[in-house]
């Protein structure tokens, strides 16, 4: 099946049993909450929907970051995205000849020390026992010479195969991951994706790796469960997916109330209310990439969750005031081009300034090219970041998603790579990061609102470029004093909402030491 894109610079409707559709349909639906209620203080209760199966609702108003659900993963292996990982920690490694292997099954690892070897949620030595009787048709095949497809194909059995180990070696873990929906009829329904994996899963690990004893449907149920219900997670450079016990019955929505992040060690899940949350209201996380436009988001979804969203944001054209999927209208040059009904994935986009009409499939296009010429960029091309907004710019309206991409690079850059340290940096520079801050925040804002990780990150970084301006102007008495303190109490604004939010994220990861960065700047200001 076709993946998603790598993103380098953070990137027919189904009738039954859609879980995972918006939080605001759900709740006008009518519920019966099961039979075994949590006690009373207890966040959160699961309701179930004719419609949309069971899925969680606040039992009482919950404030913006209280923690609802903290669990360790039932499986973990590695994302789909092709990239190699260590088996053992899931950080990046190369398929080079001096790349350090598992001596038993050729797996490469990260090293000989690698704290997930022999761990329940690394490279346990019954996976290992499994790859070293197939070396040559698994570990061996993964070296420099594989193609990428390749690679994907191999890395996408890790998590398929570990999961179909439970069943003989941890049965309880195994009956909590079987009772998650899988969708396995609506995705038999799917040809395209039901050969992939009859093809590149079922076929491969019955023939190719001769386990004769899987049963096909109970594969194609194992994949359709990872599809619908894991969960990508990642620090300080580590790439995998995970199923948890309870996470993931939260509702999806395009603008959602709750937050997660991942512990770095142990890779449990901690989600939290990211806003006020009123009672009998759905917790939502979002599937997609919350900063996507709603063309690439809704085709994401249905593709790995196989619905479409009909949420709030997917329905409004402005895409709840953002434009954040606005194109410059190619014949009047001065409308902005938009879709006709952002709910019918096919249908037309039109100016609203004059007649011009564009269909979606010619708009798609037109974004994977200039998606491709993004990721082309290297995320610390400074210069070719800033190329890439002036060559766009009469393409795209200043929101749209893909410019907010490279905007949100140069903010997280500019100030942190030599010849663009905030003392080498020219005012003109330091005010376009002040700039390039302030344009993605106020996106960030609507979107993505409340203690949310990427709102924090954003406000640390806006706090330099306002602090090291403000300084300059006071020194050369461009503004006066009265002015200068607004600025500063700005920035002190800027520093505790970071802290606030980024010292929620678990200990050990980057956004946690940017989170007491940002306490410790502010101590040092006397705050």
């Amino acid at each position: 099946m076709p993946g998603r894109k790598k993103n380098h610079h953070k990137n027919s409707n189904r009738a039954k049993n859609q879980r995972g559709q918006q939080s605001r349909d759900k709740q006008e639906q009518p519920v019966k909450e099961e039979e075994e209620q949590e006690e009373e203080a207890a966040p959160f209760r699961v309701a179930q929907s004719e419609i949309y199966g069971r899925y969680l609702v606040a039992s009482r108003q919950l404030e913006a970051g209280e923690t609802l659900i903290r669990e360790e993963p039932l499986a973990i292996g590695p994302c789909v995205s092709g990239d190699p990982v260590c088996l053992g920690c899931y950080q990046p490694v190369t398929l080079k000849t001096d790349q350090y292997r598992c001596s038993h099954c050729a797996w490469p690892l990260c090293g000989a020390s690698c704290a997930g070897l022999k761990r329940k949620h690394g490279h346990t030595e019954t996976e290992c026992q499994l790859y070293a009787e197939r070396r040559a048709v698994a570990g061996e095949l993964l070296t420099d010479r594989a193609g990428p497809a390749e690679v994907r194909d191999l890395y996408e059995l890790v998590m398929i195969v570990r999961i179909l180990l439970l069943r003989q070696h941890d049965p309880e873990q195994f009956a909590l991951i079987a009772r998650m929906e899988s969708h396995t009829e609506e995705r038999r329904l799917n040809a395209v994706l039901w050969r992939h994996y009859e093809e590149k899963v079922v076929q491969r690990l019955r023939v190719t790796w001769k386990l004769e004893d899987l049963e096909a449907e109970q594969v194609h149920e194992v994949c359709g469960i990872l599809d619908v219900n894991c969960f990508e997670i990642g620090q300080n450079g580590a790439k995998a997916r995970t199923l948890y016990p309870s996470a993931f019955l939260l509702a999806h929505d395009c603008t959602p109330n709750t937050a997660h992040t991942d512990d770095p060690k142990s890779f449990g899940i901690l989600l939290r209310t990211s806003r006020l949350v009123r009672e009998r209201e759905a917790l939502t996380l979002s599937y997609a990439y919350t900063l996507q436009g709603t063309l690439k988001r809704r085709a994401f979804m249905h593709e790995g969750k196989l619905f479409w969203c009909r949420c709030r944001r997917c329905a409004d054209p402005r895409e709840l005031g953002t434009d954040c999927s606005a194109l410059v209208c190619a014949t009047c040059r001065a409308g902005s081009v938009r879709p006709v009904d952002p709910l019918e994935q096919t249908g037309d986009w039109a100016c609203d300034r004059c007649s011009h009409q564009i269909g979606a499939e010619d708009v798609e296009r037109k974004l994977d090219r200039i998606n491709d010429d993004l990721e082309a960029i290297d995320v610390h091309d400074i210069p070719g970041l800033e190329n890439f907004l002036l060559r766009y710019r009469d393409v795209l309206r200043p929101n749209h998603y893909l410019l907010l991409s490279a905007k949100y690079s140069l903010c997280q850059i500019y100030g942190r790579i030599e010849g663009y340290l905030l003392p080498q940096m020219s005012p003109e520079d330091i005010a376009r990061k002040e700039r390039y801050c302030r344009e993605f925040l106020e996106i960030v804002d609507v979107l993505d609102p409340g203690l949310t990780r990427l709102r924090g990150l954003i406000m640390y970084e806006l706090h330099a470029p306002v602090m090291v301006l403000a300084q300059s102007a006071i020194q050369s008495g461009q503004i006066s004093r009265q002015e200068f303190q607004r600025r500063l109490k700005e920035v002190v604004k800027l520093l505790q909402v970071s802290r606030d939010i980024l010292c929620l994220e678990p200990e050990g990861s980057t956004e946690n030491e940017m989170g007491l960065a940002a306490a410790d700047a502010l101590s040092k200001m006397g705050c």
